[in-house]
């Protein structure tokens, strides 16, 4: 039997997590049954069960993926970026683009509600977007671009604050239109106001 490389179970495992993505906004963690996934995901059940154990194990994978893309846009250019992005209409969005990870992210949220095993399994996972923001925060502060009469975990728990009010926000299917002028108060509140001399 022929080995299979590194590089194509890697782009298998990228061709679930991206097909699974779309079932799990779509259908929501319940309705993406093995069957909806097997379309998304253009793979058979034993494909898919080769790479995750199960399905929870599965959208696990796919939250920790998403958190860690985000960590990585927040660690380059900030908490609100994100948060600009999630508002972007579907037809500008890149295949990069935060505003993918909206329907996982709410699948996230109601299940932290309603499922305490998620809830605990979850908590190892979490801490990847905190602790972007925490060092993204740090380096601004550094830099002389932060408000420095506020602790950075202050600053990381009110960031964090606003964007799981924005994401309860989409979710609700509220109008997002009138949000830019909104996060451009959220950066000006965290930003260092210069004295004039």
């Amino acid at each position: 039997m022929p080995r299979v490389s590194q590089d194509h179970l890697d782009a298998r495992r990228r061709q679930i997590l991206d097909g699974a993505r779309a079932c799990f906004a779509r259908h929501g963690y319940e309705g993406a049954t093995v069957r909806r996934l097997e379309e998304a995901t253009g793979l058979s059940r034993g494909a898919i069960f080769h790479h995750f154990r199960d399905k929870e194990s599965l959208f696990l994978a796919l939250a920790e993926d998403d958190a860690l893309r985000m960590a990585d846009v927040v660690a380059e250019q900030g908490l609100v970026q994100v948060m600009r992005d999630l508002l972007e209409e579907p037809e500008k969005r890149d295949e990069d683009s935060a505003a993918d990870w909206l329907g996982t992210r709410l699948e996230v949220s109601r299940r932290l509600r309603t499922d305490p095993d998620f809830r605990a399994r979850w908590a190892e996972r979490s801490e990847q977007l905190t602790a972007a923001t925490y060092q993204r925060l740090l380096r601004q502060r550094e830099a002389g671009n932060l408000r420095d009469d506020v602790d950075v975990t202050v600053l990381t728990s009110f960031l964090e604050l606003v964007l799981e009010g924005l994401v309860s926000h989409l979710a609700m299917g509220l109008p997002a239109d009138d949000m830019e002028p909104v996060l451009d108060l959220v950066e000006e509140t965290v930003r260092r106001h210069r004295r004039n001399s």
